[in-house]
């Protein structure tokens, strides 16, 4: 059993972001797995991409944060890795930091990190040797 259940990120744009997820999330098996319309919470849609029918990331609509969140996500490969930077990128992502190995945390330590569009620190990992 993990330490987290959920995690929760706010978005200065909805939309934006779940296009910007779809994409970088796919190459992970990361999907949107629920929405929660603003009539139940009060305050506006909410978002949920997880796998497996459980959502463990929810994005909602609001002011852009500061400080940035930081979430790494668990590739099942280095070519999930590459794939999700790849996507990220492509759906309007910052590179900050390219795909590789980051000896200082691991030998098999293969990341990758990108900005999304508020700038939250997404990253995909690997513990992998390969």
């Amino acid at each position: 059993m993990g330490v987290l259940d959920h995690i929760g990120i706010t978005v200065s744009d909805l939309d934006r972001a779940i296009a910007f997820y779809n994409a970088a999330f796919a190459p992970l098996g990361v999907t949107e797995q629920m929405r929660v319309p603003g009539e139940l919470t009060g305050y506006g849609d909410v978002v949920g991409y997880g796998a497996g029918g459980k959502p463990e990331i929810w994005l909602s609509g609001g002011a852009r944060t500061e400080p940035h969140v930081h979430i790494a996500l668990v590739a099942p490969s280095r070519a999930a890795v590459d794939a999700f930077y790849a996507a990220a990128l492509a759906a309007g992502g910052t590179d900050n930091g390219g795909p590789g190995i980051r000896p200082h945390y691991h030998a098999n330590y293969y990341g990758a990190f990108v900005l999304d569009p508020d700038g939250h620190n997404i990253e995909a990992v690997c513990h992998r040797p390969e």
